[in-house]
């Protein structure tokens, strides 16, 4: 989908709308707003934000090729409202072209990011990750809704295998890992936009790990993009697998490491971002 596109809101996806960009002052500027349909507890869900910074990329007139991997920082809180994104290609090569991403509201930077896109071409692979056995997403029941819950939940299908928050917080500690099936909400074909959304769709590990609420934030998240057009195509609206983890806790930041794959066993992308905590 182009992201200028004037959609029909009495039918377009909530995830949709929310992408929906105008052309701004010129072919690096875009237009956006955050969508209160993916609101947090502060501000908007960052794996939304990261998929509209992606969508001013996807919607370059001189884009090449597919994304592979897409980072974004976020240099402050994302405010509720509008915002002007700047994507510029700052190196292309022949198969491979680089990026720059810039989020401003008023004069203020609030999210700085890079990507590369690339053409991609055939050659030898292997997923030397294996799919985690897991029951199927039918028989897996959709996760517990909580009092006052961030709207964002709303718009994901989220199915628990392991590792999901307590219904009470409680500081029983617990793993920091979480394995589940998850896919947008009401069902959605599965694109890159969507994939770098759902890289983000996972529960802070401080909460599970530490059992307790706390003031977290993602400060930078890098997705890697394994699967291409086709691959995604392939998955539809089907449910996908997610597996979080985290390394290490410490000074007031946890890592937090995320792998997603197709029904079918190929992984579809991994992200690692930095979280800031304070309990």
């Amino acid at each position: 989908m182009n992201p200028s596109t004037t959609l029909d809101n009495r039918f377009a996806h909530p995830f949709d709308q929310a992408l929906q960009l105008r052309a701004g002052r010129d072919e690096d500027h875009w237009l956006g707003c955050t969508s209160p349909a993916y609101a947090n507890m502060v501000g908007p869900f960052g794996g939304l934000t990261a998929a509209q910074a992606l969508a001013g990329v996807l919607a370059h007139p001189k884009r090449l090729g597919e994304p592979v991997a897409l980072t974004v920082n976020f240099a402050a809180a994302v405010a509720d409202g509008a915002f002007d994104l700047i994507v510029r290609p700052v190196r292309t090569n022949r198969s491979t072209q680089h990026w720059t991403i810039e989020l401003r509201q008023g004069d203020a930077v609030a999210l700085t990011g890079t990507a590369l896109t690339a053409l991609r071409r055939d050659s030898w692979g292997n997923d030397e990750a294996a799919m985690p056995a897991a029951p199927a997403a039918d028989a897996t029941a959709p996760a517990r809704r909580r009092e006052r819950q961030p709207v964002w939940l709303d718009r994901y299908d989220l199915r628990f295998i392991d590792g999901e928050l307590p219904a009470r917080f409680e500081g029983q500690e617990a793993g920091h890992r979480s394995l589940l099936w998850l896919r947008d909400a009401p069902p959605r074909p599965l694109d890159f936009t969507s994939l770098a959304a759902l890289a983000d769709a996972f529960f802070p590990r401080l909460m599970l790990r530490r059992g307790r609420l706390a003031a977290v934030g993602s400060v930078s998240i890098t997705t890697y993009f394994h699967a291409d057009a086709a691959q995604l195509t392939a998955v539809g609206a089907a449910h996908i697998l997610g597996e979080a983890t985290a390394a290490a806790f410490r000074h007031g930041y946890f890592d937090q490491t995320a792998r997603l794959w197709a029904l079918a066993g190929p992984l579809l992308a991994s992200s690692h971002q930095i979280v800031y905590f304070k309990e």
